[in-house]
């Protein structure tokens, strides 16, 4: 060096020359020097210092001669400047493994689940080809190497994972979660509400005494029950009372229709079994007469008291059903559908009706289920129209027009429970057995029988002209419930005609 202590070049980094330029900068002094102190080969006589080379392919490049050489620190001891440096052989550039990267993917089959990555990045794995062309490999992002390994979405070296964004599955799932919260709410609302209304109905009911005083037969198994139509007209003011032909104000409680209700426990069939209000039975207390008589001395109480003395059966509950509540029902469900047996003009019964199926409002039902006259059968034909209108009645409460419309379920409800008087230990579960005995009549599921009879025009000494039971039928049929028995067909006697 001319201008400065050759012992401080040691640490002087090496000058950069710039291609392409008449006259070199000295890095040092930045002074333009004159290009008579440089070689044919660009390097300076007057100052010595290392010359930088770098290997490019199969040449050596010196410093100043190539725009990619780079500038570095000399080493610390001196070198001619003549003779270049030669750069340490690199290593060869590490090729992607053939075989698994990790041990636990030797078993590894394309196609399988994508598992969580596990490669540090595309920036730290070696020989990552980022101008490498995003059409290699199909999925492929830019600069992943083509055709290295198929990708599962673990991170295989040489390739990212190709898995896109993910979806917003928190968010989805959140909403999917409200839609089921809200669906059970409706459900559970709408059970409750079936559960209550009925509840709220029974509530509603009139109690009645009809507990009979003194001895009484023995339970037996099996539940039995009874049914009464009565025509008392309480509760009905003297609009309705012409409205469903009732007038006459109030002339006492008397039975339009009796039914024994049977429900066996050992499999055999439900049975409704009627009982002519003409038949003449003992009443406890009273001489013989008519059936429907106990009913207009003592109400309820008498009229379980007689038909328990009559047939030997304990009754378990009284269920009765009156003018206004029976007329309600029917105009509660929009009428019920009924088909009418034979042609029906019956001035008493305020009806005129033609054969044939046809639907049915309250009035005009209840004309139906009371006319006797209009019937060639009488008192007997009466009883099996009575029990063929019931169970219309409760088909029709079941269908999904009644219960799936709360306003069509709560009135059925309300109206059934202001017509209705149960016994003092009459159960709700009581009343719900009556009614799938009643339901089951139109599907066959439920025996409609009445009792043996031998003479329907009875003439009596004390109440003119009754009904008269054929006693060994009807004790055979009474035993029958007594024992539970089940019946899969009519006994003997209880079909008239047969």
């Amino acid at each position: 060096m001319t201008s400065r202590d050759p012992g401080s070049d040691k640490a002087r980094p090496i000058p950069q020359a710039r291609a392409g330029r008449s006259e070199h900068v000295d890095r040092w002094n930045d002074d333009v020097a004159d290009e008579s102190s440089f070689d044919a080969d660009g390097a300076s006589w007057d100052d010595d210092f290392v010359v930088d080379t770098r290997r490019r392919g199969k040449r050596f490049v010196a410093a100043g001669r190539s725009r990619a050489a780079q500038p570095t620190l000399a080493p610390a001891h001196h070198v001619p400047a003549r003779e270049p440096v030669r750069e340490p052989a690199r290593p060869a550039a590490r090729q992607a493994p053939s075989g698994p990267l990790y041990e636990e993917d030797a078993d590894y089959v394309p196609g399988q689940a994508r598992g969580r990555r596990t490669d540090p990045g595309p920036d730290a794995r070696p020989n990552a080809r980022p101008n490498a062309s995003p059409d290699a490999r199909p999925g492929a992002r830019p600069g992943a190497r083509p055709n290295v390994r198929p990708d599962d979405g673990r991170g295989y070296a040489g390739e990212p994972p190709t898995r896109g964004p993910r979806p917003p599955r928190r968010r989805s799932r959140a909403r999917r979660r409200g839609i089921i919260a809200v669906i059970l709410l409706v459900v559970l609302a709408w059970i409750a509400f079936m559960v209550w209304v009925p509840l709220n109905a029974w509530g509603n009911v009139t109690r009645v005494d009809d507990a009979p005083a003194g001895a009484r037969p023995a339970a037996t198994a099996g539940h039995n029950y009874l049914l009464v139509g009565s025509d008392g007209r309480d509760g009905l003011t003297p609009e309705q009372q012409k409205q469903l032909n009732a007038s006459g104000g109030d002339i006492g409680k008397r039975t339009d229709s009796i039914i024994l209700v049977h429900v066996s426990e050992h499999g055999g069939k439900p049975a409704l079994i009627s009982i002519p209000r003409d038949s003449y039975v003992p009443i406890p207390g009273y001489r013989s007469n008519k059936i429907n008589a106990s009913f207009a001395f003592g109400g309820a109480k008498l009229l379980v008291a007689t038909v328990e003395q009559a047939t030997g059966i304990r009754i378990d509950g009284y269920v009765e059903i009156g003018f206004g509540g029976f007329a309600s029902v029917v105009d509660s469900l929009g009428g019920v559908d009924v088909c009418v047996p034979f042609d029906m003009n019956d001035a008493y019964a305020a009806i005129n009706l033609k054969k044939g199926c046809q639907t049915l409002d309250g009035p005009t039902a209840l004309g139906y289920v009371r006319a006797r006259h209009s019937d060639p059968r009488g008192d007997i034909g009466r009883a099996e129209r009575q029990r063929q209108f019931l169970g219309a009645i409760l088909k029709k409460a079941v269908t999904p027009s009644t219960v799936l419309v709360p306003s069509s379920y709560k009135g059925f409800a309300d109206a059934a429970a202001k017509g209705l008087e149960v016994g003092q230990d009459t159960q709700m579960t009581d009343a719900v057995r009556v009614l799938q005995t009643l339901r089951g009549v139109d599907g066959g599921d439920t025996l409609s029988l009445v009792v043996p009879i031998a003479n329907a025009a009875y003439q009596t000494p004390n109440a003119g002209v009754a009904v008269k039971w054929n006693t060994t039928e009807a004790l055979a049929l009474f035993a029958m419930i007594k024992n539970d028995q089940p019946m899969t067909v009519a006994p003997a006697g209880t079909v008239p005609g047969s």
